[in-house]
């Protein structure tokens, strides 16, 4: 029998060594070898060029390098957002068109929906990832896109036991779609998103996921 993992609650987490130190995107770029068109498949900037008011909601934004280069070659009234638990490193003014927020993506919403969010391999560092995403589906523009790294076997039930088919079933039922091979999760139009889960707690000491980096790991129950 799976034995029971010690959860900690959302303030416990963002100060465990696994959350507030990992270094999985803090120096990623726009293109080339270390990028989020690398990581996520597509081109934010091919994906936002040409909208009136194009707008990026990057949630675990690292550095915000990516944000940061798209606004030298988006227009001005472009609207970009860069969520980290961290943030800047060495703060930096940023252009006009990028705001940094520092804050945890578990409790901060936005004020306004965007064309693209994007979380590159953030959601490893999430307590309540099933949560955040649901939220996230109605921060999306009625036209708009989210890509995500999604790892089921993240997903545990209350025991400890796997719940990432169940999890994976309940998205794309909801309107996600997920690709296993690059742990991609999608979602296109915003909405309003229910799942059945109801979060217990987070494990910082579940060990490596497929990236090789110590990540946490989700506990749910049924929802009531």
């Amino acid at each position: 029998m799976t034995k029971p993992a010690a959860l900690v609650p959302p303030q416990e987490l963002g100060r465990s060594a696994v959350v507030a130190n990992n270094t999985m995107n803090r120096e990623r770029g726009l293109a080339g070898v270390n990028s989020y068109t690398r990581e996520l498949g597509l081109d934010p900037l091919r994906r936002l060029t040409g909208r009136p008011a194009p707008s990026w909601l990057d949630l675990c934004s690292g550095e915000g390098r990516a944000l940061r280069e798209a606004a030298s070659v988006l227009p001005s009234d472009a609207v970009l957002t860069g969520v980290d638990l961290v943030g800047p490193l060495v703060p930096a003014p940023a252009p006009p068109t990028v705001r940094e927020v520092v804050a945890s993506v578990a409790t901060w919403t936005p004020v306004r929906t965007y064309d693209l969010i994007t979380c590159v391999h953030g959601l490893h560092y999430v307590g309540d990832q099933v949560g955040l995403l649901a939220r996230a589906a109605s921060w999306l523009a009625p036209d708009g896109l989210l890509i995500a790294h999604f790892d089921p076997d993240s997903i545990r039930d209350a025991d400890g036991s796997p719940a990432g088919r169940a999890a994976v079933a309940a998205l794309r039922r909801a309107g996600f779609g997920y690709g296993p091979r690059h742990h991609r999760l999608t979602l296109r139009g915003g909405r309003a998103v229910r799942l059945p889960f109801r979060y217990l707690g987070a494990d910082p000491a579940a060990g490596p996921n497929w990236t090789g980096q110590p990540a946490v790991a989700s506990h749910y129950a049924p929802a009531d």
